[in-house]
């Protein structure tokens, strides 16, 4: 377990994470410091705690509104992949309504062939 040192609120705050995970928790403190700092910014010094509390609640509606985002994707894939579906299935029928109309025009064909071979020959035997 990696030990790092995170600054938040000009305070600074010894923290454990997995080793690898240090820049990334950095990051996140800096994020969050920087919520506290646009709060103070907003409503002046209000009281650590506060403002704290605060900056935990904007995260907490930020991460709100991405789920809610997330879902409304997930739906949209979901869609699209049922619209896939069935658009594939349709391709399906497609080919095999043309496979038959081929085989039925090709059968037609062989048999006005055949009768006009038929034809020919009769007539030259005349």
């Amino acid at each position: 377990m990696a030990q790092i040192t995170v600054t938040i609120n000009g305070k600074a705050f010894r923290m454990a994470c997995d080793d690898g995970e240090e820049d990334r928790l950095m990051g996140l403190a800096k994020r969050f410091d920087g919520w506290i700092t646009e709060l103070r910014g907003a409503f002046g010094e209000i009281g650590d705690q506060r403002l704290t509390v605060m900056a935990g609640i904007m995260a907490t509606d930020q991460l709100s509104e991405l789920e809610k985002k997330i879902a409304g994707l997930e739906e949209d894939l979901s869609e699209a992949r049922r619209q896939q579906v069935d658009a594939l299935d349709n391709m399906s029928q497609n080919e095999q309504e043309l496979a038959r109309s081929v085989n039925t025009a090709a059968a037609r064909i062989e048999s006005l062939a055949d009768s006009l071979t038929k034809s020919l020959r009769s007539g030259d035997a005349s």
